[in-house]
This record gives structure tokens, C-alpha cells and sequence, in this order.
């Protein structure tokens, strides 16, 4: 008889578990389409350290955010000089297993802002897709065992700040954004052969860090990515090219989401605005302390902004002139920061018609916008949150504090009507959806780093800091 109801029970479950859709689950970067959404979580408003805290486990460095299937959590991690794809249990945090990508060689990235393991895991329940600029992609099974592996050459990011993006599972493709200094591309990977399905090439793009998603636009399957300057879609099936939106940033860090027969997108990137971008007589008067008109990368890091040398080394002579200056500037100003709310379209370049409407201020720079309930969400630096009508664009609010003051890389997500943001200091705000202003039901302090983005299954929270990978529930 205890045979019979364990048999009946274990069977059970698995039907309970098959019959919940990919939407119940986390499965890749932000969830379901990297939306941020989840329709059927439930999630406390009210964690911490110590408060409603289910387990807390130790985990390696790295950016890449929680992607949840069933009872499993998979992670990216850079421990020892190894590129790691790791597995938890659920239930308790423990270990279940780890790969090595066995990478031949780490991609340079930044040291204080970035990470070599920044890209989240995908999965469609049966496999597990880790992306690496260091090495190119691997997929496992859920149990760990290697399926394939595609090499890529080392990418080679704008300034060495490492590659950002996550993989995009979408009709038996895995879809990767190669966007780097040169030969910008879109590639597309068969799921189940790891053999490449297509490769776009966007000469007319730069760096771009944002990670590509699905929209059903017009009867047409279309996969869509920010870059530098444009957004563009391209034919799932094919690859080709469909449309571009030009009046983008200079360079784009965000996703874009969609909602209300929509597409949504917000970036923002120094130098088009007033005060955002240093001129070089400012760096000077800071850190050329031997006064012989240039900046050397001993002065650069002596000043605070060595981790940055790179970037702003223009032509790459090991030192930081006016000159690079100058043009980093005047390729910053080409580009518009903006939010816009894009409508199904045809093909080719779009023109202005195909913006539903725009708005300019409260931009976000890392974080990606929140579509939810009818209407978008987007945080910026400084702890300042705005709110529009998805269809109108007009605000319900504005660039309101929320008495989190710093930089955010965590994207927002929501579900069951709170909307959680979270600085990169660690401070977490949980707010209720709609009103007229931002109403605060709960914040909490970390007291260390988060640029992860969290989890939201069922009646948890999963979040990682910079050491640890806690769940939360009531």
C-alpha cells in the first residue's frame, strides 16, 4: 500500500509540475522573454537578511541572475580562473552540480563594474544553454552532462569591459547577441545540434550589451536587439533583416519588452546630456600629476577611474590625450537617450509613424524597462522611478526618489502587483504597481553589492548578491 501512494504521489507531482507552462518558471535572463513578469508568482513583499529567509548558500563571483526550472537554479560563476555553469536545488540551495567551460582563455573585462560570468543561463526544462564571451556556448542537460558545445573566438568588448548579454531559447534556436568592437553580429544556434542555423551580420552597429527577445509582430516571428545608434528585428527562421529604428543611444545596455501589442525600449548613455561626459581638462586637473598634458594609466588608476583606461583610450597608444577625448565625445552625441513605444510594422527603415510616442527624462541606464498591468516602468541612477501608460505614454509619475540613492544594474521584475527594484549597493525597494506615486511597502539592505537581476517562482524570491544566492518566501 505505501508502495502504491508513493508511486501515486511522485506521479502526481509530475503532472502537477508538466501541466504549469514555461510562464510559471524562470528560464532565462529577467524570465519568461525577459519580461521581468510573472503571471502567477507570488512573492513576499516583506525579506531580508534573517526575514522570511527560506536558505541562503554561498556562490563564486559573477553578475549572471537566477534561471529557475522545476526544483533546479542554474547560475554562471568565475572561481579559481574557471568559467562555471552551477546548479542548486531548490529546495535548499544545495550544490547539485557544476561544469567547467574549460575555457582557453578568459575575455578581458572590467574589473570593478564587470564579469567574465555575467551571462544567464537558459533553459527549456531539458536543456541548460551557458553563454561565455570568454569561449562561445555550451549546453547540458539538467543533469550536467556536456550535449554540445559551439567555440567562438574571444570577444572583444568596447573599452575590455566584458561581453553582458544572455542567450534567448526560441523555436529550437539558441539566439546570441556577438555584438563587440568589430564584426557585430546575431547568431543563431540549432538547440538540439549545436550546429549554427544562421549568422546576421550588423555592419552599421557597435557594442551593444542587451540581450535579444522574441516579438510576435505581424504574423511574423521576429527576434529583436538594441545597438549602438538602432534598434532592429530580424526573421527568426532566417535571420534577414527586417527593420531598423534609428534615433537610439550611442551605445545600449538595456532589453527591450513587450506588452499591449507593443514593443517597449529605454537606454541612456553618457554625453548626450548636459554634465554627463568629462572633458579631459577635468580628468587632467584630477590626475595628470606631472602636469606633461596626457594621462597614463598609473595616473588613471591612482584617480579612481583606472578600471575605465581602456574605453577612454581611444586609439589604444597607452594613454589618455585630448584627442581621445574629443572623439569619444563626438561619437557619444550621435546618439538619442530615449523610451519609446514602438507599434507592429512593416519592413525596411522606420520611420518616426512607427513610434507610438517617446519620453526623455528618468531614463534608465543599465537597467532594462518593466512592462506590467498596463503601463512601463523604468528606474534610474539615483534611485528615481517613473511610471506611463503603456498605450498613451503619458505619466502617472516621474523621476520620484524612493530613498535608494545610487547606480542599479538589477532590472525591475513584478508579480502579484509589487514591483521589486534593487540598487547595486544592495538596498532593495519593494513597491505596489499603479497609483499616482510610488508607494513603498517595503525596503531591506543587503549591505553589498547586487547586479543581479532576481528570480520570481511561485512564492519565492531568489536573488544573488555579490557572495551569496538566497530564497525568500512568506
Amino acid at each position: 500500500m505505501k508502495k502504491f501512494l508513493s508511486v501515486f504521489l511522485a506521479v502526481g507531482m509530475f503532472t502537477v509540475f508538466a501541466a504549469r507552462g514555461a510562464e510559471t518558471w524562470w528560464p532565462q535572463f529577467r524570465g519568461p522573454n525577459a519580461s521581468g513578469v510573472s503571471d502567477t508568482a507570488k512573492p513576499p513583499a516583506d525579506f531580508g537578511p534573517g526575514t522570511n529567509q527560506v536558505w541562503k548558500t554561498a556562490v563564486p563571483s559573477g553578475a549572471s541572475s537566477p534561471c529557475v526550472w522545476r526544483d533546479r537554479i542554474f547560475l554562471t560563476g568565475f572561481e579559481d580562473g574557471k568559467l562555471l555553469t552551477l546548479c542548486y536545488q531548490r529546495s535548499d540551495g544545495k550544490l547539485l552540480w557544476k561544469q567547467d567551460a574549460q575555457a582557453k582563455t578568459i575575455e578581458e573585462y572590467n574589473s570593478t563594474e564587470g564579469s567574465p560570468a555575467s551571462s544567464t543561463p537558459a533553459t527549456d526544462g531539458k536543456h541548460v544553454v551557458s553563454y561565455f564571451g570568454s569561449c562561445g556556448v555550451i549546453c547540458y542537460d539538467t543533469k550536467g552532462k556536456e550535449l554540445w558545445r559551439y567555440d567562438l573566438p574571444v570577444a572583444e568588448t568596447a573599452g575590455g569591459f566584458g561581453s553582458g548579454t544572455s542567450p534567448l531559447l526560441a523555436d529550437g534556436l539558441v539566439i546570441i547577441n556577438r555584438d563587440q568592437v568589430k564584426n557585430c553580429s546575431l547568431l543563431a544556434v540549432d538547440l538540439h545540434t549545436g550546429k549554427k542555423a544562421w549568422e546576421a551580420a550588423r555592419p552599421d552597429v557597435t557594442q551593444s550589451f542587451g540581450t535579444p527577445i522574441l516579438w510576435k509582430n505581424g504574423g511574423a516571428d521576429e527576434v529583436v536587439m538594441s545597438g549602438s545608434l538602432k534598434l532592429k528585428a530580424y526573421d527568426l527562421k532566417t535571420g534577414a533583416e527586417r527593420w531598423s529604428l534609428g534615433g537610439m543611444p550611442s551605445f545600449t545596455c538595456t532589453t527591450p519588452v513587450v506588452g499591449d501589442g507593443m514593443l517597449f525600449f529605454a537606454g541612456w548613455a553618457p554625453g548626450k546630456d548636459p554634465g554627463t561626459f568629462p572633458s579631459f581638462a577635468d580628468l587632467a586637473k584630477a590626475a595628470d600629476t606631472n602636469h606633461d598634458g596626457v594621462i597614463s594609466f598609473e595616473e588613471a588608476k591612482a584617480a579612481g577611474f583606472g578600471s575605465f583606461f581602456k574605453a577612454m583610450d581611444v586609439n589604444g597608444d597607452g594613454k589618455i590625450t585630448a584627442d581621445d577625448i574629443e572623439t569619444m565625445h563626438a561619437m557619444m552625441v550621435k546618439g538619442e537617450n530615449v523610451l519609446v513605444a514602438v507599434k507592429p510594422a512593416g519592413s525596411g527603415a522606420l520611420t518616426s509613424d512607427s513610434v507610438v510616442w517617446k519620453q526623455t527624462k528618468g531614463l534608465p541606464y543599465v537597467p532594462s524597462p518593466l512592462h506590467y498591468d498596463g503601463r512601463v516602468y523604468i528606474i534610474k541612477d539615483g534611485g528615481m522611478i517613473s511610471s506611463f501608460d503603456a498605450k498613451t505614454g503619458q505619466p502617472f509619475y516621474q523621476q520620484e526618489r524612493i530613498d535608494a540613492i545610487g547606480n542599479y544594474y538589477a532590472s525591475p521584475v513584478a508579480a502579484d502587483g509589487k514591483i521589486y527594484v534593487i540598487s547595486l549597493t544592495g538596498k532593495v525597494t519593494v513597491l505596489a504597481a499603479g497609483g499616482d506615486q510610488p508607494k513603498i511597502l517595503h525596503q531591506a539592505d543587503f549591505g553589498e553589492r547586487i547586479s543581479a537581476t532576481p528570480a520570481l517562482v511561485e512564492k519565492t524570491i531568489y536573488l544573488r548578491t555579490s557572495k551569496a544566492l538566497f530564497a525568500f518566501a512568506d
